[in-house]
């Protein structure tokens, strides 16, 4: 939220930056232009006016000569004399001019009278000079401006986002379980402090909401655990009855590890309903190896007699979770192997942060291999429920395991469980 907010100063800031140096520099060469245009109007005007007042000295004395000062030079051309003077001036044509004459830039004015051209030339060493000075200090206002430009950004950039910031702060610390903190607290009636509004609104509805859901996970752990433990207790007692006949011991064996499953995906729901998993999770070093023969010998009932069942142990990793959820996790992909696989071969890989089950079934269409962790998603040829596959993304996603699933429809499928990003 930090970074947002230095973020958006910045931006601001330089927007604001921008626009300042864009205006000064416009002006700037407003300024430039008009002041330069301005200067050699007002030379050419100085120009012709000694033109003229030295014609009319002329007039009253022929022997008058013309200006010769620092900033003004003058010079008459009569046809068929020869006068001192610079060769370039001679071919200069009635109008103005600008020249350069010993490195010397001239601002040159030419007027014909009577057969008389008369030259006057203004120095404009001077007058650059000064437009030069002149420009230095625009460049150096254009610098003042973006500063001044950038520091009233940064400014109003946080007068405006320190009320976002401090609601996104609110926000970011609120808690379902914190009933203490008002959201909505010292934000004036602005859009800013609507929107405070609706968030303490809607953290409301969520406090209200978990507080009914957990009320019902209570609820129904009690109610389910309950008859599943006396089903569970009575299978326990068939199974030692020794008067049943195989058949009959069978159907008992498979009536006892539906029972099984039954309680651990139960148990599984009611783990993931709570919010607040970090807490109330049991967290377990488990062995992976041996969840995996356990889980290979719970479904081993599934193995086709035509199917082969590999383990390979190159490590032996123990992982921190919750054993049921871990149990979950992989007794859904050897169940899935197993299910799928009618002959061939299914090979689980164990190495240190990874699981791999890989099998020779019917493998997932390639339309439907990005859906089957959608909760309810069933393949065109699933029996089950749709519920397997996506409880075991939302483990993966409670304890940041990653789950990774290829498959080629007619030749098999790989899973492959990666503890550790």
């Amino acid at each position: 939220m930090n970074n947002f907010h230095q973020s958006f100063r910045f931006r601001l800031a330089s927007t604001f930056a921008f626009f300042g140096a864009m205006v000064s520099l416009l002006l700037t060469l407003g300024l430039s232009f008009t002041t330069h245009n301005l200067g050699d109007r007002l030379i050419d005007e100085t120009l012709r006016a000694e033109i003229e007042d030295y014609i009319s000295r002329l007039s009253r004395n022929p022997n008058s000569l013309p200006p010769a000062t620092v900033s003004i030079k003058g010079y008459v051309f009569i046809p068929g004399q020869d006068t001192d003077s610079p060769p370039e001036l001679r071919a200069l044509l009635p109008g103005k001019h600008q020249l350069t004459l010993n490195n010397i830039p001239y601002r040159v004015v030419v007027v014909e009278r009577e057969n008389k051209r008369y030259v006057m030339m203004f120095n404009e060493v001077r007058q650059r000079h000064r437009e030069s000075t002149f420009l230095k200090y625009m460049v150096i206002a254009i610098l003042i401006m973006t500063f001044v430009s950038a520091w009233i950004g940064w400014w109003l950039a946080g007068r405006v986002v320190a009320p976002i910031t401090e609601l996104a702060r609110r926000v970011h610390k609120a808690t379902p379980e914190d009933n203490t903190l008002a959201i909505a607290e010292g934000f004036s009636s602005d859009e800013i402090g609507m929107l405070a509004i609706v968030f303490e609104g809607y953290l409301k509805r969520m406090r209200s909401f978990i507080d009914r859901e957990r009320a019902f996970t209570a609820d129904i752990s009690h109610e389910l655990r309950t008859p599943l433990a006396i089903v569970h207790g009575v299978v326990e007692l068939m199974e030692e009855d020794t008067h049943l006949l195989d058949k009959q011991q069978e159907r008992v064996a498979r009536i006892g590890r539906a029972t099984k499953e039954m309680i651990a995906i139960t148990t599984a729901l009611l783990l993931m309903a709570r919010e607040s998993s970090t807490d109330e999770l049991v967290l377990q070093k488990c062995d992976v190896c041996d969840i995996i023969r356990h889980m290979v010998e719970m479904h081993q009932y599934q193995v086709s007699k035509e199917t082969s069942v590999n383990i390979v142990c190159l490590s032996h990793p123990h992982i921190e979770a919750e054993r049921t959820l871990l149990g979950i996790v992989v007794g859904n992909l050897i169940h899935n192997a197993f299910t799928y696989t009618l002959s061939g071969s299914v090979t689980i890989t164990v190495t240190d942060n990874s699981l791999t089950v890989t099998d020779t079934g019917t493998g997932i269409h390639s339309n439907e291999i990005g859906k089957v962790f959608q909760r309810h998603f069933k393949g065109s040829g699933s029996p089950g429920a749709g519920i397997g596959l996506s409880l075991v993304k939302r483990i993966c996603d409670r304890y940041e395991w990653e789950i990774i699933l290829e498959s080629t429809e007619g030749k098999g499928t790989s899973a492959q469980l990666i503890f550790i990003k």
